[in-house]
């Protein structure tokens, strides 16, 4: 798909990586197997392989070989929300979705860190990860990418300061969608001299980058590439932590640095994956703490529709 392919790029390209395992359904544009031939030809250790599924094949049946002796699964999967779609219909239709492949996880590589691009992320990673709770598996290995959201936020501070983007590193939490996306401006040097009115027209930018994409490509896709890239740069992070590394990088995991069960902040990767979720900075601004209080109340929605989803399904 628009992410999976260079996703598949860019985590071919990682030395850590020994083995890369494509998979798409059947009635993909382009088969997984040629994608994989393809990315075989790269002049990298890792070796690729592909596999496809009918749509009705189910994945618990039919993907031991590819995900069997995973450390790492990264789910760029889903319909893109369409007009007039809410929020719930969207849960509905992609919870099922990232549950045939979660379900395959906890059968064939249930210690693997399970990164979750899925829409919407607020409710889809709480809807998982309390579904891998009740499998008796360890929920902290399912994460939501909410890596993009940094991303964009560097880049936007580094062009609007003019500081080298390598210079900028804003934490962004809360969620991934919207007003639930929350950067901390106050925690950047560079924004420092940046005119307090023009702060919430930054805030505002990073909420709806995903829509400037949308636009930009006139109704013919949306953010891809970009999503791929820190798609990556999240795959980077597990890998190195799985490898004996400390690592620190922002995920939507399960937390209890505020009151709600799920929330995206900065975590440390290690050996098992999510090794510690770190506290929020106690000297945010008055605009980020309303900003804060305001976001929790939407997300605390969006977590408990997660919860409902997992409290009617379960894992074969």
């Amino acid at each position: 798909g628009g992410i999976g392919q260079p996703l598949c790029l860019l985590m071919a390209q990682n030395p850590h990586v020994k083995e890369l395992c494509v998979f798409d359904l059947t009635l993909a544009m382009v088969p997984a197997e040629g994608v994989a031939a393809d990315l075989s030809h790269l002049e990298k250790k890792s070796k690729v392989v592909g596999y496809a599924l009918d749509k009705d094949d189910k994945p618990v049946d039919k993907l031991g070989e590819c995900l069997t002796g995973c450390d790492l699964v990264l789910v760029p999967a889903g319909m893109p929300r369409k007009p007039g779609m809410t929020r719930a219909d969207l849960l509905g239709v992609n919870a099922g979705i990232a549950k045939n492949i979660v379900e395959a996880c906890a059968k064939f590589c249930p210690d693997a860190v399970v990164g979750l691009i899925v829409n919407p992320v607020n409710s889809v990673v709480p809807a998982m990860g309390e579904l891998y709770k009740k499998k008796g598996l360890d929920p902290t290995k399912i994460v939501g990418v909410t890596t993009l959201d940094v991303v964009r936020a560097n880049k936007f501070v580094s062009e609007a300061t003019n500081t080298p983007v390598e210079a900028v590193a804003v934490p962004v939490v809360g969620g991934h969608a919207g007003e639930t996306i929350l950067p901390l401006f106050s925690q950047v040097e560079a924004m420092k001299s940046y005119p307090a009115d023009k702060l919430e027209q930054m805030d505002k930018r990073v909420q709806d980058a995903g829509t400037e994409v949308v636009n930009a490509k006139n109704g013919k896709g949306s953010a891809t590439l970009s999503m791929a890239y820190a798609g990556a740069r999240l795959g980077k992070a597990v890998l190195a932590g799985l490898s004996g590394e400390k690592v620190e990088e922002y995920a939507y995991v399960g937390s209890s640095i505020t009151e709600l069960p799920y929330f995206a902040s900065k975590v440390v990767f290690g050996k098992k994956g999510v090794e510690k979720v770190l506290p929020l900075p106690d000297n945010l601004s008055d605009y980020e703490k309303t900003r804060l209080e305001a976001l929790k109340l939407q997300l605390k929605g969006e977590i408990e529709a997660g919860l409902k989803y997992a409290e009617e399904n379960s894992l074969a």
